[in-house]
């Protein structure tokens, strides 16, 4: 079992930056990548951003592209999210997850574990 916990959401006016973190714990061992997914109200959980737990594999959407860096500290367990020049569309809450095996990593259906999700919100 995975256990996630994030933080680092909050709010910051456009053109702004945060960074969000994800703790993971149990059994880390496990892990094949992370992710990072945003929910808005009234829309559909989005992929963001995916990063292999071992290798330097990364994967943005269009979206983050540019503007968005994931990476990760295996030491600690622990996969960031850079966000920078923020615009309001960015607003959203965000989600860190977890994924054990090889499959789709763009996709919420593909991650195993999830945590409790961090609330960004951008100003104009």
């Amino acid at each position: 079992q995975v256990q996630l916990v994030e933080s680092g959401g909050g709010l910051v006016q456009a053109g702004g930056s945060l960074r969000l973190s994800c703790a993971a714990s149990g059994r880390t061992f496990s892990i094949y990548a992370m992710g990072w997914f945003r929910q808005a109200p009234g829309k559909e959980r989005e992929f963001v951003a995916n990063i292999r737990w071992s290798g330097d594999s990364t994967y943005y959407s269009n979206s983050a592209k540019g503007r968005f860096t994931i990476s990760r500290d295996n030491a600690k367990n622990t996969v960031y999210l850079q966000m920078n020049s923020l615009k309001p569309e960015d607003t959203a809450v965000y989600y860190c997850a977890a994924r054990l095996g090889v499959g789709p990593l763009a996709t919420p259906r593909g991650y195993d574990y999830w945590g409790q999700g961090t609330q960004v919100t951008v100003s104009d």
